[in-house]
């Protein structure tokens, strides 16, 4: 099998004879964005703190018990965890980013 290619305008074309021999094609795009770039990210972030400080600031006081340990405090950091991971996967599932030129 003979075919020629050009990898740019006005390149000179060369011939390969077996597929092997093509150069590699470049890809144009990622699968999805940085995860840091997107706005989930963030609100995770958010989310992760604010639980954590939440569970910080309630305290045992006279009235009540601390009814907001750390264990449960924890628990929902980790609820929040297995939720953004589900989320970046759905978005893995099959958008696309271009690379920017």
């Amino acid at each position: 099998m003979t075919a020629s290619y050009s990898s740019a305008p006005g390149e000179q074309s060369r011939a390969y004879t077996d597929h092997h021999d093509a150069a590699p094609s470049r890809r144009l795009s990622t699968e999805t964005k940085s995860s840091f770039k997107t706005t989930e990210f963030w609100l995770y972030v958010l989310a992760v703190v604010g639980v954590l400080i939440a569970s910080y600031v309630v305290k045992t006081t006279g009235s009540h018990a601390d009814y907001f340990r750390a264990d449960r405090a924890w628990f929902y950091v980790v609820l929040l965890t297995l939720g953004y991971l589900v989320s970046r996967g759905l978005a893995k599932s099959g958008s696309r980013d271009h690379y920017d030129a």
